[in-house]
Formats: structure tokens, sequence, C-alpha cells
């Protein structure tokens, strides 16, 4: 993300005059933007936060197949084409980030950041045909970098290509992560541990069932996304100002999709109602209805493990996440699950940041929404600190996560959850009241019940078997009668 500021030391700044329909401005002679820009940069003192890599390079992506399929229908001059080509090219590099200086928080629409691109290409363009910065008569941002577009499609088409962007990078993150959680889910397969219900003990689990249970979520959002991708391929580029097309050629509108197909090499289409898409940002409330989604199991996989890592001595203390840096500032030697806790923080943003997409998607009139700003900042946030913080969980925190065996034994073995498997032979009640018993004299359940002479020790030691506990199924071999109905 670029980061806006005011220009140090402006004594020694040089300007240059610029007019635009409301008069003359100053624009400083290094810059690249023109008088738009310095007007927004006047006005929208917010944030301090300027657009993301991901957005500005999809703008120019956009700005590039425009150039493209204008010089294909003859509208645009083959030498200035060619120079807004080669300035755009530069701009997907990497190249003039700094120019984009523009706050999110800004002018409806995105007007203010397709006007700063337009007037950073314009002026590089004009440098590489030989001419000087602001001389927009060798090429200007409306006339020729802007020919045949609109804020209203160059933007959303912009929020769509730098999400989908994110959008496989986030999966490609998912994909090695579900790989980690199944890697964990063979190691732990003979782990036994209490499993636990409304946090009290339940059915004993395999630690590597959960592990396995965790990758399944992870695969159901992986699937989610893929089809949003697909969603956010259809395009509204060649709408223009409100979605009748006008001032875009025809051949213009096919030609512009195909030349953004060749440079992201993603499956991009025309959409057939230009000017559904052009109004309905409906298509962003869905896709961050999915980080919102993963958000949550993120959340519940990070929380699970905090609280089978909780301890070392007071807490569960099942499992022994990485020690990747010290835990307080006053309590020598501890260790917190920072990861864990540093991947909740992102999930929890990228639900509020859906919560604002929503409520912007809902603000649009007419013809268009006027929210696309707040919309593409949350949903270009959002993708791309889940992609990073996933990251993060696999390399920091799933890859070396240790299993507690000899701990997990100890609470499953201790735990009431097992007596769940007495019940085909001693009933229900009757099971209640071996647990009750068992927690009150701090005695194995199965001691209590060879007591009470309600099961023989060979039969009792087949039906709690652990491992047999954790598969489907009734447990031990039992006659055609079930044996609490003879008592």
């Amino acid at each position: 993300m670029c980061v806006t500021s005011p220009i140090p030391l402006l004594i020694f700044v040089k300007f240059r005059k610029e007019n635009d329909s409301l008069g003359q401005v100053a624009v400083p002679e290094y810059a690249y933007y023109g008088a738009q820009t310095q007007r927004a940069l006047d006005n929208f003192r917010i944030s301090g936060f300027g657009p993301f890599d991901e957005f500005i390079w999809a703008t120019a992506a956009v700005k590039l197949a425009a150039a493209r399929a204008n010089m294909q229908t003859g509208m645009l001059e083959a030498p200035k084409g060619r120079a807004i080509e080669k300035a755009a090219m530069e701009i997907m590099a990497g190249k003039l980030r700094e120019q984009f200086v523009v706050d999110v928080f800004q002018a409806g629409a995105g007007t203010s950041h397709n006007m700063n691109a337009n007037e950073v290409i314009a002026n590089r363009a004009i440098e590489l045909l030989g001419g000087r910065k602001g001389d927009y008569s060798v090429v200007h941002p409306n006339d020729h970098v802007n020919m045949s577009q609109s804020t209203n499609d160059t933007v959303p088409t912009t929020i769509r290509i730098s999400s989908i962007r994110l959008l496989n990078e986030l999966n490609a993150e998912l994909s090695l992560l579900t790989g980690s959680l199944r890697k964990k889910g063979r190691e732990f397969d003979r782990v036994i541990k209490s499993g636990r219900t409304h946090l009290e003990d339940a059915a004993p689990v395999r630690l590597g069932q959960e592990f396995n249970a965790y990758a399944d979520m992870l695969e159901y959002d992986i699937r989610r996304f893929q089809h949003e991708i697909e969603v956010l391929c259809e395009l509204n580029i060649g709408a223009t100002a409100v979605g009748t097309g006008v001032n875009a050629d025809p051949a213009y509108v096919g030609n512009v999709v195909k030349e953004l197909r060749a440079i992201t090499r993603f499956r991009l289409r025309n959409s057939k109602s230009l000017m559904a898409l052009t109004q309905s940002m409906a298509d962003f409330v869905e896709c961050s209805g999915a980080l919102r989604v993963l958000s949550v199991d993120m959340t519940k996989i990070a929380n699970d493990f905090r609280l089978m890592n909780s301890g070392p001595v007071t807490g569960l203390g099942e499992i022994t996440l990485p020690a990747v840096q010290p835990g307080s500032s006053i309590m020598p030697g501890k260790v917190n699950p920072v990861i864990a806790e540093c991947m909740n923080m992102v999930a929890f943003q990228c639900m509020g940041n859906d919560l604002s997409i929503t409520l912007a998607a809902q603000a649009g009139q007419l013809e268009l929404n006027v929210m696309m700003p707040l919309i593409a900042f949350n949903i270009v946030f959002s993708a791309r600190i889940m992609r990073n913080a996933v990251r993060m969980f696999r390399e920091l925190l799933v890859r070396d996560v240790v299993a507690n065996e000899d701990r997990c034994a100890e609470l499953v073995e201790r735990s009431p959850g097992i007596a769940l498997v007495l019940n085909p032979y001693i009933g229900y009640a009757r099971a209640a009241e071996a647990v009750k018993e068992s927690l009150k004299t701090s005695r194995p359940i199965r001691e209590v019940v060879l007591e009470k002479g309600w099961m023989k020790k060979e039969e009792i030691d087949n039906v709690l078997d652990l491992y047999s506990m954790t598969e489907p199924g009734v447990k031990g071999k039992m006659g055609r009668k079930i044996r609490h109905k003879r008592d």
C-alpha cells in the first residue's frame, strides 16, 4: 500500500502550472500526476493510505488493454498508443508506484484514482515521446489514456481483476495449508484424546481426525473461492458512464476483454448486461462473504489450537505450538500462542471489512454505486491480509506443532466421555451412575463398573478400546440381545 503524506521541504520544490475544467493548479515538477490528482490530494487528507500494489497493477492492466483495443479500432494513433502501452507496462512491472497518491477515501466511484492513473500514464507517455510533463497536447489523460472508458467501468473492472489475482494467491496458500494439516493428520493418527462438546468431556477422538477435519473445512473454502473467481471474471468494461456503452466502439468492447485475458491470463469475459454490472456491487458482496466464511473457519481453527495448547501446567496441554518469540515483558519464560492470536486479528478485520462492503454495496443509486473506492479498499485489504496470514499460520504454526501424547492419554483415560460406549451394555442410567461415582471418587469408570458387577473384565476391556471408540459402530462384541435388557 502506498502511504500518502505532505510533500517535505516545500520551499525547495519546483512547481508547474496545469489547467483543468475548474482552473489552474500548481503541481510539483517532479510529479507524474497532474491537476486532478493534486486537487484530490488537497481535498482528501483522510487516512494517509493510498491504493494497494495489486490494485495499481490491475489499473495499469486495464489502461494497457484499453490502449491496445483503441489502436485496433483505429481510434487511437499508434505512436500515442504505443507510448501509453509502454507506460502502463512499466507500472505493472512496479515502477512509478509512489505516483499513485490519492487517499483510499476519496471522490465517489473512484474518479480521483482513475484520473491519477490517467495522468501518470499520460505524463510518462509524453516523456517517452520526447515531451515535457504537463504538455497534454502530446498525450492527454482524458482524450487518449481514458479513451472509450469511464471511471464507472474501469474501476469495477480493476476491483475484479485485483480480487481475482489475490484470490488465486489465497487459494494457493490455502492448498498448502490444507496439505500441511493432512500431513499432521497422518502423523497424529494414533494419538487418542478426549473429544469435547460444550467445552465438556465427550467421546474420544484421534488428534489426527481433528487435523483432517480442519483440512476438510478449508477445502470447502477453496471451492467457494474457485466459484467466486469465476463470478468475478465477468466484466462491465465497455459500459462507460451508465452502462450503455456510449463513446465506446462496439469492436472495442470485445477487443478490450480479449486483451485483458492475454495480459492477466485470467478467464475474463464480457458481461451480457453491462448496465447491471455497472449498477450492482452484488458480486463483491458475495466474494467478501466467502472471505468472511474463511475468517470464521480460521478463527475456529486458531482458537482450537490455543485451547489445546493452553497451559503448559494449568491448561489442556495436549499440543505444543512452536515458540516463535518471548510471550511476556514481565513473566520470564512465558511463551504465548502469538501466531494463532495474529490469525484471529486478521479474521476479525476481514469480518469487519465485510460489513463495510455490504453497507457500501447497498448504497448505490440508479445507474451507479459511488461507494466503489470503499469496496475496492476493503475487498483487496481482506484478500491480501488473509493470504499473508494463511501463509504465516502454515509456516510458523502448523508445520511444527507437536502432539503431547502422554498428556492426551492421561486426560482421555480419566474422561467420563468414554462411558457412552457402555450404553448398549448396561444402559444409559447405569452408565450415568458410573460417571458420577467416577468423578466423585476419582476412580476410573472401568473400575466402578467392574465393582458393581455390571460387566465382566474381558468384556469391558474389549468395549473400552479407545482407538475403536474413534470409529463408527457399536463397540465390543455383543450377542443378539442387549445386555442391560436382561438385567
